[in-house]
């Protein structure tokens, strides 16, 4: 498949095993606000399934393509903006079901590795749902996100009323899956839907940053703490606390484990195996 949707970059880190990358993938239909078809849920699939077994790939940045003129106009920045809802037109159920059985945003939310959504424009819709499936959300002070699924007499069909719930609340997510509006990126960053909120200018850098700086941990164990993170989700606390300690026992039975601990204690920086 040539990955026309879907555009990758690959930036090196400096870190231990040796041939660390970052990944960034870019939404590539500037034309439709980079709005998903199925042809980029294809291709987001594929490079899900590549990165899952590429060890030499640390973190996976998710954004979407500068906007283009056409027709004299300049169109507005956006991440996604939702789904494209051309796709729709005609379809009934047992069309639509197998696309949403095997879509991206779950493909990307079951990702072993880091993932960080960055964000500049319109994340609507399936776009906020594919932020959501993102481990980390940066976005840029002109961001919006909403889920207006309502306005067309949908709800949600990419994980938004759970995982949008999960993240800031029953009433929050009530009220934008139920009204359908935008909110700016400061709303968004207020009821814990984005990380950090930064001008466009600075949202490539700060990303970067941050994925350089997980990127430099073992890889090994942060597939374990990303597990462990997660767990939280689906477990109530008691279990998940043995879940936890099941997973940070288990580390002292690993290289990396002996590496940072001998590392810390001499003063020096550790060298990873990723094992």
């Amino acid at each position: 498949m040539t990955n026309d949707m879907l555009l990758t970059d690959r930036i090196e880190i400096q870190t231990h095993p040796e041939g660390g990358v970052i990944e960034i993938w870019t939404l590539n239909r500037p034309e439709r606000l980079n709005a998903l078809n199925w042809a980029t849920h294809a291709e987001l699939i594929e490079a899900c399934e590549r990165v899952e077994s590429d060890d030499s790939v640390r973190v996976v940045v998710i954004t979407g393509s500068q906007p283009i003129e056409t027709s004299g106009r300049q169109k507005p920045k956006s991440f996604a903006a939702g789904a494209d809802i051309s796709e729709f037109s005609g379809k009934n159920s047992d069309d639509v079901r197998p696309k949403f059985e095997n879509n991206a945003w779950e493909r990307v939310w079951n990702l072993s590795k880091p993932t960080i959504a960055m964000v500049d424009g319109f994340a609507l819709g399936g776009g906020t749902e594919l932020a959501l499936s993102c481990d980390i959300r940066i976005a840029s002070e002109e961001s919006k996100f909403g889920q207006p699924e309502i306005n067309l007499g949908l709800i949600p069909g990419g994980g938004g009323t759970q995982r949008l719930t999960q993240l800031v609340g029953y009433g929050v997510s009530m009220e934008m899956i139920l009204t359908g509006d935008m909110i700016t990126a400061e709303r968004a960053k207020d009821i814990g839907l984005v990380n950090r909120v930064v001008p466009s200018s600075e949202l490539m850098n700060v990303t970067l940053d941050i994925a350089m700086e997980i990127g430099k941990k073992s890889p090994a164990v942060l597939k374990v703490a990303k597990r462990a993170v997660r767990s939280a989700l689906d477990l109530p606390v008691s279990q998940g606390i043995l879940a936890e300690r099941s997973e940070f026992v288990a580390l002292f039975d690993t290289e990396d484990t002996t590496i940072g601990v001998e590392a810390f204690l001499s003063k020096n920086k550790p060298e990873w195996v990723g094992r």
